[in-house]
């Protein structure tokens, strides 16, 4: 069984990202997920982007956290995104291995373009 205050001590990661993806259609749902993540919770919400920024191939808005926020951010969005695509990956010093090798999908995932990281 896993238990993650096992862990405590051995934190990989000391920051992450959440990438929330949208469409038009779920424009206004992505905004108020991430506005009500962000009065909830320790954590950055970044512009709401209306088109593929990056390596994402959809609009997408950013949320940025401590590791900290990690065991009670993730199941809260995981709860509340309703349908939406997230993904999440912690932020290193290696974007390529950040979003190839550490990707977190909640929901279904989708082809980043990795050609931006020489990937």
């Amino acid at each position: 069984m896993f238990k993650a205050s096992c862990l405590k001590d051995r934190i990989l990661f000391t920051a992450y990202h959440a990438h929330v993806y949208f469409d038009a259609n779920t424009l206004a749902q992505a905004e108020q997920l991430c506005l009500e993540a962000s009065e909830q919770f320790l954590l950055t919400m970044g512009r709401v982007h209306q088109k593929p920024v990056g390596p994402h191939p959809s609009w997408s808005c950013q949320l940025a956290f401590k590791s900290e926020e990690f065991a009670s951010l993730v199941p809260w969005l995981n709860r509340h995104r309703a349908g939406l695509t997230v993904l999440i990956h912690p932020v290193t010093e290696d974007d390529l291995k950040d979003h190839r090798d550490y990707a977190m999908w909640l929901g279904q995932s989708e082809k980043l373009d990795l050609s931006i990281f020489g990937g």
